[in-house]
């Protein structure tokens, strides 16, 4: 059993409030409130002037392994979600073999608990090894606890199929998370928005319609079937627009957007490592996505945590793969623009980074710091700054454009179901 620990005066962000006070927990959190008493077997930490919130909670992430280990490991994956302060993430479906079925998805969820240092639970896929021709036996998975469904990294081509996905989802009562990506608006070798800001440098452009364009087709299937519908990593005005008449007409549809697609736009790419899918687009997409949420047409932050090697990043615009890693720098980046400036607080940001990530997902005793809950907790120092560093990063990618960017605030410590799972050393380099 996990020993009891008691943090004391910390300013903790609780219940969507911050207050002074203290923490003791185990395996979950015990007590909260002034001056808790703490026997002689209890850890204390005097938390004077650090910063408590819950474990992020990370529903987009690619760990690569199995098939796909030169990349990121379940073991590296997950030491960096801990050093970026995430204690429970969902691991995208695109690895071999695809966890399709019981037979493929029983062994992978055993090889997320052996060895993932915090909690991962993995998406099955909506079509049979993400083909866009069969609908998973949606039904039999959920009895492997497995509720939640993608095809992450290709959208569902077939109107058709989609829409009998959609109607054996509801039936089963499971959630889909959805990459909407109409490829008859990307041509081959596009790598950028469509705009002139990067086309004119000769790089092709893909249209926000290619995301779009699906998302309004789904959303309109699902008026049809009913179900739960969540679209991930929004990009595109539009796609915020169509999420926020969805709401409106009582659709269960959520959206997501992704610490990138808040902070960069189209404007800002020099090359591969500004290369992700979908693609960083114009200013008023960026200041679309962040209104939408501000307003609720967007509902949550997840990282799209996307590793490559050194060797396929360096290729030219148009072969090198999309995707950045970000599971460590998300957070200090959305701190440093949003809740250091003064527009968010980072009550705010913890809501959209743990609290409704968990809540939409259906993670009970997740995601906020009150009895009961899981003792997934972050320390930080609100107070002392830092900077992106690559050579840092416990991920096998390094593939950031954010390397030397100034964080206004830094993790000291991740706590996992009560144990420590990172530490702030300030000696931790690769290849040191």
């Amino acid at each position: 059993m996990t020993r009891k620990r008691l943090i004391k005066n910390a300013s903790v962000i609780s219940e969507g409030r911050r207050i002074q006070t203290d923490v003791l927990f185990d395996d979950t959190i015990l007590a909260v409130g002034q001056d808790l008493p703490a026997d002689k077997d209890t850890i204390v930490t005097d938390a004077q002037g650090l910063t408590l919130i819950p474990g992020l909670v990370d529903v987009h992430v690619h760990l690569r392994e199995p098939g796909r280990e030169a990349k990121e490991t379940i073991a590296t994956g997950t030491a960096a979600a801990a050093h970026g302060g995430f204690t429970t993430i969902f691991a995208m479906p695109n690895v071999l073999p695809f966890p399709s079925k019981p037979e493929t998805a029983g062994p992978y969820q055993e090889l997320l608990e052996e060895k993932g240092l915090v909690r991962v639970l993995p998406y099955g896929t909506i079509t049979l090894d993400e083909a866009g021709k069969t609908p998973t036996d949606y039904k039999a998975m959920k009895e492997l606890g497995i509720r939640w469904f993608s095809d992450d990294g290709v959208g569902v081509a077939s109107k058709e199929v989609m829409r009998r996905a959609l109607e054996q989802a509801r039936k089963a009562d499971v959630l889909f998370a959805c990459h909407t990506e109409d490829m008859a608006y990307r041509r081959p070798g596009a790598s950028v928005h469509d705009s002139p800001a990067v086309t004119s440098r000769g790089w092709l452009g893909i249209p926000s319609a290619c995301e779009s364009a699906q998302l309004i087709r789904d959303l309109d299937l699902l008026k049809e079937t009913g179900g739960h519908y969540h679209t991930c990593h929004v990009s595109a005005k539009e796609s915020v627009e169509a999420l926020r008449q969805a709401k409106a007409a009582g659709l269960d549809a959520t959206g997501e957007v992704t610490a990138h697609h808040l902070l960069l736009e189209d404007r800002d790419v020099r090359g591969p490592m500004w290369k992700m899918n979908p693609p960083l687009r114009a200013h008023e997409d960026r200041m679309a996505l962040i209104e939408g949420l501000e307003s609720g047409a967007l509902d949550f932050i997840a990282s799209d945590h996307a590793p490559h090697t050194e060797e396929e990043k360096c290729q030219p615009m148009d072969k090198a793969p999309f995707g950045i890693v970000s599971l460590e720098t998300a957070f200090p980046l959305l701190y440093t623009e949003f809740v250091a400036s003064g527009r968010w607080s980072l009550e705010q940001l913890v809501n959209w980074m743990s609290t409704a990530p968990a809540g939409r997902f259906g993670l009970e005793g997740t995601g906020d710091i009150r009895p009961g809950y899981r003792a997934d907790l972050v320390l930080i120092d609100e107070a002392r700054p830092g900077v992106i560093d690559k050579r840092t990063f416990l991920s096998r990618g390094s593939n950031t454009p954010f390397d030397t960017w100034p964080t206004a605030c830094t993790i000291l410590e991740t706590v996992s179901r009560g144990r420590t799972v990172w530490k702030d050393t300030g000696t931790e380099k690769k290849g040191s």
